[in-house]
């Protein structure tokens, strides 16, 4: 008895599977059949050119007496209510597919709205400061390393027993290092004000600051970078090609690239730290000139969106 009501289950699900299907294929057809129907509105008659609805042969119309105005009442209506169905039916995106529904004019919502396009531009003026910011702390790192490398070669005019004749204040004493010239006196001092800046550059911890914020730019502009072309898509359904648009991917790869070399930079490859600073600084001309270009969209974004 159970096997008998599983199986009567099972058959009856599998009717109101087929029901359900043959429903919503029916709508499917009826719908269509609507969009090309002939619509009479006010009197004036609408034909659409499509040849698939004519009337189907053998149908049978009944026609209305002579002096009725039943008839027209009846179609009247009859004519009205597809037009409801059709504007319900065609507002569901399953059964006219997804690309309608999908298309730019407000199905994204604040996606499309002025807030999302206003974080692009926002967030890279703050970037452009950080880009100067990060510059100037890879200088000062930079001149670390010089500085040090100035001290050695300085070091090298002073004859070796001179270090010995430096008192504990930091002093040359003369009476000590007879054989030391005044160039060379000038020398050892030029080395204390260089030892002391070096001492002021390192407490500044100005590589670690700097790898800091290059990391920050690395990701905060490649993200903003994808954002804001995916923004302008969202709103308009377009990208617009020009010098902003090309200027930004030019900008994105440069940093790429800038970032690219900081192993070979870290083995003390000079040549690789030459060219760290010189890509970074055609990325800060190029983010510069790319401020104008950018304020126009800004305005545009003024014009066509709307809060939020």
């Amino acid at each position: 008895a159970k096997s008998e009501d599983s199986h009567g289950a099972r058959a009856r699900g599998h009717r109101i599977q087929k029901s359900t299907t043959r429903t919503i294929m029916n709508a499917m057809a009826t719908t269509i059949n609507l969009r090309a129907a002939p619509v009479r509105l006010a009197g004036k008659a609408t034909v659409r050119r499509s040849a698939t609805l004519r009337r189907p042969a053998g149908r049978v119309v009944a026609k209305a007496a002579p002096g009725s105005s039943e008839p027209a009442k009846s179609e009247s209506s009859v004519e009205a209510g597809r037009l409801t169905l059709l504007a319900t039916v065609a507002s569901n995106p399953v059964l006219f597919g997804a690309q309608e529904a999908f298309a730019k004019g407000g199905e994204f919502g604040i996606f499309e709205g002025r807030t999302m396009a206003l974080i692009h531009p926002l967030f890279l003026g703050g970037l452009w400061f950080a880009t100067v910011y990060a510059g100037y702390l890879g200088l000062q790192w930079r001149k670390v390393r010089t500085v040090g490398e100035e001290i050695s070669e300085l070091k090298k005019e002073i004859p070796a027993a001179v270090p010995a004749a430096v008192t504990a204040n930091g002093e040359v004493d003369a009476a000590a290092a007879p054989s030391m010239t005044a160039a060379q006196v000038e020398t050892k001092k030029k080395i204390d004000e260089l030892t002391a800046e070096r001492k002021e550059l390192i407490a500044g911890n100005y590589k670690e600051k700097h790898n800091n914020w290059g990391s920050l730019l690395l990701a905060f502009g490649v993200t903003l970078a994808v954002e804001g072309g995916m923004n302008t898509y969202l709103r308009t359904g377009k990208l617009f090609p020009g010098p902003h648009l090309y200027a930004g991917m030019a900008i994105t790869c440069l940093w790429a690239m800038a970032a690219g070399l900081v192993p070979e930079m870290q083995r003390g490859n000079q040549k690789a730290r030459d060219l760290h600073i010189a890509l970074n600084c055609v990325n800060l001309a190029l983010f510069t000139w790319q401020i104008p270009t950018g304020l126009e969209i800004v305005g545009k974004v003024f014009q066509f969106t709307s809060w939020p």
